[in-house]
């Protein structure tokens, strides 16, 4: 049984220094992400058409809902905006997070949205709330964004297990405040896996069968600031993320 401890060498062992390194690490890697980041929103782009777009820029067939397929797009797009970031360690910021969700939301918003004024780049202008404790008001926002941005900046991480609980911490918190009238969870996987890789340790894919998982460990989170059980499960996502097997045999990825 393969450990996360050696998943994280296997990983720091790629010294990943240039976009070169950087591309020839998550060839596969992103495809899987974005497939399963969109799929975990109910995005109906199958894992073959996801490839294609990322691959080859165009899909052929396609019959479903126009939305996923700009969803997938703008994934694609969003990556590409970050590997020179990732490479060059800047540092997390609130404009930095907005420039992410206007790269994943563009040309995704409702026409209920875009009345209200919202805007895919931009903080939320009203209240969208999930459940009694997620969503903090709008004018609230930009504060708590700053405040989490700057906790993590603060932050000795002085080894990989700091890094991946700081990780998990500003993901459960991004994802908390629910800073965006849409495209919270597209964001906040991006931002947790972005603080990764900047920190030498290896991305996961948090996979949509294991959604409710992910869910239950958020919602610990919510009641309680509690984040062991949310990082052990990252642990578990990132052992699946570079060791798997697809059910229709096609190998995932394998350090």
């Amino acid at each position: 049984m393969i450990t996360y401890d050696e998943i994280l060498s296997a990983w720091q062992g790629k010294k990943i220094e240039s976009l070169i390194d950087l591309d020839d690490a998550l060839s596969d890697y992103r495809v899987f992400f974005a497939y399963h980041s969109n799929k975990i929103e109910d995005a109906g782009v199958s894992l073959h058409q996801t490839r294609e777009i990322f691959e080859n820029g165009k899909v052929v067939g396609y019959t479903g809902d126009l939305r996923a397929l700009f969803e997938t797009q703008n994934q694609k797009v969003c990556f590409e905006f970050l590997k020179e970031k990732i490479v060059l360690k800047e540092q997390l910021s609130s404009d930095l997070i907005k420039e992410i969700h206007e790269k994943l939301c563009h040309g995704c918003y409702d026409e209920t949205r875009w009345a209200k004024g919202e805007r895919p780049g931009e903080y939320k202008k009203n209240y969208y709330g999930v459940g009694l404790s997620v969503g903090v008001p709008p004018e609230d926002v930009e504060e708590e964004v700053r405040f989490i941005c700057d906790e993590l900046s603060d932050a000795k991480l002085n080894s990989s297990e700091d890094v991946l609980k700081a990780a998990a911490w500003f993901h459960c918190s991004f994802e908390r405040i629910h800073a965006f009238a849409d495209g919270n969870g597209r964001v906040g996987r991006t931002l947790l896996n972005y603080i990764l890789l900047v920190n030498n340790l290896p991305p996961v894919i948090i996979f949509d069968e294991d959604k409710e998982t992910y869910y239950m460990a958020l919602e610990v989170f919510d009641h309680s600031d509690k984040i062991d059980g949310f990082v052990q499960f990252l642990k578990e996502q990132a052992i699946k993320t570079w060791t798997r097997t697809k059910p229709n045999d096609e190998v995932f990825i394998a350090i």
